[in-house]
């Protein structure tokens, strides 16, 4: 029957996020009903954010509603929402497919430097390697997303964004370079 998962259908999925989880929380894909704690989470985690502008729990609201994300996971520490990353299809330069925006990543204020976020990282990095991305960008702290492979470049570029900020990683092919339109949600 369609959409009904087998109990070999749901260990090969818990197989997938066990090699993610931390140990202070599992990972899993955005389910129906999540989206409040979701945005509850996303402005605690950027009320204290350096490169905020107050704005992103609507981002991930619309690129919901919008149908926009590629990706949507979740970190669970028991029944709570502690961590989210939204994945959404962008352009870079002339490439206007393949490539997928990191944007935003969210952990629990108090639960930040506690490897959650990493975990969300190397996982979205997995899956757009399954999915066959050409990689992925983001805007963001280089201290930080270096780890994971993320270089800025100043061939690529966002707006006004600092340079340093600006940052991408291959998955297949060349480095991104030119200007990054994100979907329309983000303004």
């Amino acid at each position: 029957m369609a959409g009904r998962r087998t109990r070999s259908t749901r260990s090969a999925a818990a197989n997938r996020w066990s090699r993610w989880s931390t140990l202070h929380a599992d990972l899993r894909d955005e389910r129906p009903g999540d989206a409040d704690a979701i945005g509850a989470l996303v402005t605690a985690a950027f009320a204290i954010a350096p490169y905020a502008d107050v704005n992103e729990a609507a981002i991930v609201a619309r690129l919901c509603d919008a149908g926009a994300l590629t990706l949507s996971i979740v970190a669970m520490q028991r029944d709570a929402i502690v961590g989210h990353v939204a994945v959404s299809p962008v352009t870079v330069g002339e490439e206007t497919t393949g490539w997928y925006g990191l944007a935003p990543l969210s952990v629990a204020p108090e639960q930040q430097r506690a490897g959650i976020g990493a975990a969300l990282v190397r996982a979205v990095l997995e899956r757009l390697d399954e999915i066959g991305a050409r990689g992925s960008v983001l805007i963001g702290d280089p201290a930080y997303y270096a780890r994971f492979g993320f270089a800025a470049d100043p061939a690529l570029t966002w707006r006004d964004a600092p340079a340093g900020i600006v940052q991408g990683i291959a998955l297949r092919g060349s480095p991104p370079r030119g200007e990054i339109a994100y979907h329309s949600s983000f303004g």
